[in-house]
């Protein structure tokens, strides 16, 4: 599915969040540099939005690891690097079997990967793994709408609008009607951070953007 969309990804981007998610994904990256880290792992990198920013906000220049399950998403995120005449290597694998060693990274990014995982423990438990002790994970993920007004506007466009535009952009509906799907079923931020605590992690914490409906959650390793 990701290698069938990943022609129009970034422009499907852009249009969902009326090119909000740019800010959205400022927001991880500074996270992430605050501890100015030698080596991040973008883990579910998609088309590089993250590394490529981690690029551009970064004077000392990291080991950027891109890591995603699709090979047409890698691609496209190469084309990209080139392109800016970035430093990023690109690594084909699964977020639940990340092919690095324990301990060799000192940041993790995410942008829209979890809810895609089969296991959400073993995921975090795998970020866990790979983070050296005191290293970070920042992540960017949809979230429940909970705000009673806003919650039916947003079904209204996250159900109807999402899965029409995708379908005419992308070509494939199946895609962007997954997306609200998955956003239904998935834990709150509240829930999310906590899950993110019990696998570990300490000073778990989040903040809500877009009026509630996406959330950067961010933690350490101790």
């Amino acid at each position: 599915m990701f290698d069938a969309i990943a022609p129009r990804y970034d422009l499907l981007n852009r249009l969902m969040s009326f090119g909000m998610d740019r800010g959205w994904r400022r927001h991880v990256v500074a996270r992430a540099l605050e501890g100015r880290p030698a080596t991040i792992l973008d883990a579910g990198a998609g088309t590089f939005d993250l590394s490529l920013e981690a690029c551009r906000s970064s004077a000392d220049a990291p080991r950027i690891i891109a890591l995603d399950f699709a090979g047409e998403m890698l691609a496209h995120g190469m084309a990209r690097v080139r392109r800016a005449g970035a430093d990023v290597c690109a690594v084909q694998g699964d977020a639940l079997r990340l092919p690095l060693a324990s301990g060799s990274v000192d940041a993790i990014v995410s942008a829209f990967l979890p809810r895609n995982l089969d296991s959400l423990p073993r995921a975090w438990q795998g970020f866990a793994q790979v983070l050296r002790p005191g290293g970070v994970l920042v992540i960017l993920e949809m979230t429940p709408v909970r705000t009673p007004v806003f919650r039916q506007l947003f079904r209204l466009y996250f159900h109807r609008w999402i899965p029409w535009v995708g379908r005419r952009i992308s070509g494939h509906g199946a895609a962007y009607t997954w997306l609200p799907e998955s956003v239904d079923d998935f834990p709150t931020a509240p829930d999310l951070a906590e899950q993110i605590e019990a696998a570990g992690f300490v000073d778990v914490q989040f903040r809500k953007h877009g009026l509630g409906a996406v959330a950067v959650h961010w933690a350490r390793r101790p």
